[in-house]
């Protein structure tokens, strides 16, 4: 069998970074750390209106027991008028990530 020994030289542009995929991911998931979302962040997010996310996200029993950070979840329910809903980013994240085919199961 023969071999060929090449040594090729790729430029890579001043303004790009050549970085592992290892090191990517880690910078995926450290992107929503510390971040919060409000209901306009959450519909921009997911593409759908705030009447969708409450009705199949938010308040079904199945989901709520999760989300509640009254039961030691990651999203803040308003308690009266004037409040506004408060979702730790990367949690919520990673829950609709988990729970994709969970909450578009009602609609078979």
């Amino acid at each position: 069998m023969q071999q060929l020994n090449v040594n090729l030289s790729i430029p890579i542009p001043a303004d790009s970074v050549l970085i592992s995929k290892v090191e990517l991911e880690e910078l995926r998931r450290n992107e929503l750390t510390g971040v919060y979302w409000n209901m306009k962040d959450l519909e921009q997010r997911i593409s759908k209106k705030s009447e969708w996310i409450k009705e199949n996200i938010l308040f079904p029993t199945r989901f709520r027991k999760i989300l509640d950070a009254e039961h030691g979840g990651f999203v803040y329910y308003p308690k009266s008028q004037g409040q506004t809903w408060s979702f730790q980013a990367s949690k919520m994240s990673e829950f609709l990530d988990n729970y994709f085919a969970s909450i578009f199961s009602s609609f078979s």
